[in-house]
């Protein structure tokens, strides 16, 4: 492509899931990375270096500066609102990363603020675009699986966060949108959490009900580690057989009802992209960047971030009350 057609991106945030983020659209040949914004001279100039950028202390002289076609943003995860606020108000599409916001006004802010100023606003579910779950997902639309009856979340690594509810607002977002992503919406929940370690409610077991009448379950702790095996297992069953999928990017399982022998999919020798989850951002950026393009709204849209967090919110008020909760807004906005 010539470098007119190229598309210009800026980034924001240095820190190490920003390096991802920087890897990901420096190494491809229809776009531009041009600046990055940070909030520490030392660390934002090292990554300017590092991938040949303008680097800038303040977000509003970089996009005024810059005029970027596209930004993306990955900070912390406690500082998401007001720069990307401030993003959007300037009227500039972007990526943003997982959890969208920890407070539900302000995800409605940012989503209303985007949606008047018909704002491409992608936000960053990678999961869905391992190699495991994407087979999983052809499966299940493909009917092999039948009536799905229970499907199964579980993921525990170590981990802590300023917020009491860290681990179920900026991990268990994934499995929110993952679970929805495979078996359609939650219409209601009811959960447990324990804060036996002092880390606020860092691990949760929840009970679910999907709109199409299966049942499920997720597990998620920051009092586990990411070193065991099977840190992550997702299991999906359905009248007609079952999937499993190990650790996000390592196994794919699919066994037809009442069979001994089934079907494995593992990432080959020389496989490395499949067997690495980094790269499933890679995977993600495809159709992203597609659909910008175009001028389509992107493969997952902000919404989806305001979909976890409203499940994240109901599943807290379940374990407040200690009732079954219905979703309110049943409507699976993941998609």
């Amino acid at each position: 492509m010539t470098k007119r057609e190229r598309i210009k991106v800026a980034l924001v945030g240095a820190g190490g899931w920003g390096y991802q983020h920087a890897r990901v659209f420096a190494a491809r040949d229809d776009v531009a990375l041009c600046a990055v914004a940070g909030r520490t001279e030392a660390r934002t100039k090292a990554r300017a270096r590092q991938f040949s950028l303008r680097y800038y202390l303040d977000v509003d002289e970089m996009l005024a500066t810059e005029k970027p076609d596209l930004v993306s943003i990955s900070l912390p995860n406690m500082g998401h609102f007001e720069p990307t606020l401030r993003v959007i108000r300037a009227g500039y599409p972007l990526l943003v990363e997982k959890p969208l916001v920890f407070d539900m006004a302000e995800a409605e802010t940012l989503l209303r603020e985007a949606e008047v100023r018909d704002l491409f606003f992608a936000i960053n579910f990678n999961h869905r675009y391992a190699k495991p779950v994407q087979l999983a997902k052809a499966a299940i639309d493909g009917g092999r699986l039948g009536e799905l009856v229970f499907a199964t979340w579980r993921f525990g690594g170590e981990g802590g966060g300023e917020h009491p509810q860290a681990n179920l607002i900026e991990t268990q977002c994934h499995g929110f949108d993952m679970l929805e992503h495979l078996c359609g919406p939650i219409a209601t929940l009811q959960a447990e959490m324990t804060d036996i370690t002092d880390k606020g409610f860092s691990t949760m077991a929840l009970s679910l009900k999907f709109a199409s009448g299966a049942v499920g379950s997720l597990v998620g702790s920051y009092d586990s580690s990411y070193a065991y095996p099977e840190t992550h297992r997702v299991e999906v069953n359905g009248t007609e057989g079952r999937i499993t999928i190990d650790d996000t990017v390592k196994r794919y399982s699919f066994h037809r009802a009442g069979e001994e022998t089934g079907e494995i999919w593992e990432a080959g020798y020389f496989n490395d992209p499949d067997r690495e989850f980094h790269r499933t951002f890679d995977r993600y950026l495809e159709p992203m960047i597609a659909a910008f393009k175009r001028g389509a709204e992107p493969p997952v849209h902000a919404r989806a971030g305001h979909r976890a967090l409203a499940l994240a919110y109901a599943a807290i008020e379940s374990y407040e009350t200690g009732r079954r909760v219905e979703v309110t807004d049943a409507e699976n906005q993941s998609s």
